[in-house]
């Protein structure tokens, strides 16, 4: 078995230690390379396969992601190492979103620590059809996801809708399922997070942070492509807009 590719949790934890050591590398022997091994090799995203091989995420191989990371840097004036398109995208969030992407690293770091990213199963659609997810980490995404079908929560946000007098419709695309279905799809709406993964942390989710949204809509609200991270409705908003305004175009 071939040691496996870095994922997006992985090289958010390894980026923010390059970081926090002002974009330079680190070596085999440093404590927090040491100490960052050992909670990589913690983290529930690999099998047991992964965890057998000697050099899985070994202090060598973080030391080398550190290197990569800094001399792949647009500031960096020597030689590049080679490394992959996701190291490259997780450099240019690091670069472009440098305080954003050291909260996610807070929140799994967080997660980690308190025993709660190892509890929650994994979930439908952490992982898209292309195998993407967002590129705060796939941990992130799958605690959003946990809480987004906590069936309580989706109750609680339906009865605050209507408590404000408010129509049962999609925040992106105004789809009403009592419209379109008559009795069946009445009370019908799926919840979706507008917090950014980074910054719902380990926090309770609170109702603030929930949109109601159809089930289309939700699915591009997740939809992942490389180096992004998921979409909150008024961003969903936005492109459709910009879609329609091109094609009229």
């Amino acid at each position: 078995m071939r040691t496996p590719t870095w994922t997006e949790d992985e090289l958010v934890l390894a980026g923010a230690l390059v970081v926090r050591n002002g974009w330079r590398e680190m070596r085999t022997e440093d404590r927090e390379v040491q100490e960052l091994s050992e909670l990589l090799r913690s983290l529930p995203l690999h099998g047991p396969e992964a965890l057998a091989l000697p050099d899985f995420r070994s202090p060598g191989s973080v030391s080398r992601k550190t290197t990569d990371f800094m001399t792949n840097h647009g500031l960096y004036s020597g030689k590049a190492t080679r490394c992959g398109k996701p190291t490259l995208l997780m450099i240019d969030a690091f670069t472009h979103r440098e305080a954003e992407m050291l909260q996610a690293a807070e929140a799994i770091e967080e997660g980690i620590s308190s025993g709660e990213l190892y509890t929650i199963p994994k979930q439908l659609d952490e992982v898209d059809e292309a195998g993407a997810t967002a590129i705060e980490g796939r941990l992130l995404v799958r605690r959003a996801l946990a809480r987004e079908r906590d069936p309580k929560l989706r109750a609680l946000k339906i009865k605050q809708v209507r408590r404000n007098g408010q129509p049962l419709r999609c925040e992106v695309c105004d789809f009403d399922f009592g419209h379109a279905y008559g009795d069946l799809g009445e009370g019908y709406i799926e919840v979706h997070h507008v917090t950014p993964l980074y910054i719902s942390g380990t926090r309770e989710t609170k109702l603030g942070d929930l949109a109601c949204v159809c089930a289309n809509c939700h699915r591009m609200c997740h939809r992942s492509r490389p180096g992004e991270s998921w979409r909150t409705p008024a961003a969903l908003r936005e492109h459709i807009r910009k879609s329609v305004q091109d094609a009229a175009h």
